[in-house]
């Protein structure tokens, strides 16, 4: 017994060793990015700044998703349908005079909140690739319902004469808007951080692992997995507002079944069910594309091939290869 109490003594010093180290890890990072924008501009490379923080709202487009498929269990391929509902709203709202950020970005976030209430309750009744099918038509329904709306521009979309007002910052620089993104994006992680290590969470994984048994348990599965739904939809609704800003554009191509393939490979390419896959799936993507492009006009199928070797390197995704990695390292210390 004295040997099993020491042991467990040591494992828990060990793992409150690993989260304190990637705690700081975290902390060091988030100081860099908050500094980043005065680094560029230094050496005269503003456009960075605003390259980065569309990587950083792709990111939390992608973190959303994550949520959903890495945490709740389902592949949903219509995601692009909240992030791209989320840009028209603070289109439509601008267009109407409404351009205050602290109004615009919220109604955005609640129109894609009751947007995945409505699709997850019709959705969540079916399974497997039936599911996967349902988020995508839905998901092409609104696609083609608001290119068909000529009011709201079409195939066009919809453009936004400024960027939205919030409060005291002007967000038309693009180092303000930045650290905006960053903050919503830190934000967000947290609010999903909190919620996977709290009782839902947990219940959310379980139901992940094995959804008969938590049923036979007596857990509201079907609720849980809505809840799931809803706030992924949340999120996604609240990138759909950043990129529009950022643009100034809230275009019909942000809610295309290719927008929802490309958050899924960044999901994939992260790692699924892991806190930080979608933002490590989006910068390694994003950036990915940026290079190749320098080098060549066929930056798509070197891309793939690229992303192949990841896939074969690290099949778990980018961000679990590295989280082994640090977990042998620090367990041999």
């Amino acid at each position: 017994p004295g040997r099993a109490v020491s042991g467990a003594r040591m494992m828990r010093s060990a793992l409150y060793r690993q989260s304190a180290r990637r705690r700081a890890l975290a902390l060091v990072a988030l100081g860099a990015l908050i500094v980043l924008p005065l680094v560029l501009q230094a050496f005269g490379q503003e456009f960075y700044v605003s390259f980065i923080a569309r990587l950083l709202i792709f990111a939390l487009a992608a973190s959303s998703l994550n949520f959903v498929v890495g945490f709740g269990g389902m592949i949903a391929f219509g995601h692009a349908a909240f992030f791209g509902v989320g840009a028209y709203a603070v289109a439509i709202l601008m267009e109407n005079g409404l351009a205050s950020a602290f109004v615009a970005w919220p109604i955005a976030i609640g129109v894609s909140v009751l947007l995945a209430l409505g699709i997850g309750l019709v959705s969540l009744r079916t399974r497997g690739v039936y599911f996967i099918m349902i988020t995508l038509a839905f998901a092409q329904m609104i696609y083609y319902l608001l290119i068909s709306l000529k009011a709201w521009g079409g195939d066009d979309g919809l453009s936004l004469a400024t960027r939205s007002t919030f409060g005291p910052l002007n967000l038309a620089t693009d180092a303000v808007f930045y650290w905006v993104v960053l903050a919503s994006l830190t934000a967000s992680l947290l609010l999903l951080d909190r919620i996977t290590h709290a009782r839902f969470g947990r219940v959310l994984q379980a139901i992940r692992e094995n959804e008969l048994r938590m049923e036979g348990l007596g857990y509201p599965v079907a609720r849980y997995k809505l809840l799931c739904f809803v706030i992924g939809g949340g999120l996604a609704g609240l990138a759909g507002a950043l990129i529009a800003n950022h643009g100034q554009l809230a275009s019909p191509n942000l809610l295309q079944w290719t927008q929802s393939g490309t958050l899924l490979v960044m999901v994939i390419v992260g790692g699924v069910g892991a806190l930080y896959g979608g933002v490590v799936g989006a910068t390694a993507l994003i950036l990915l594309e940026e290079i190749l492009s320098h080098f060549t006009h066929h930056s798509h199928a070197a891309l793939g091939l690229v992303l192949l070797l990841v896939v074969f390197r690290a099949p778990k995704g980018i961000a679990a290869y590295f989280h082994d990695l640090f977990s042998r390292r620090t367990g041999r210390e």
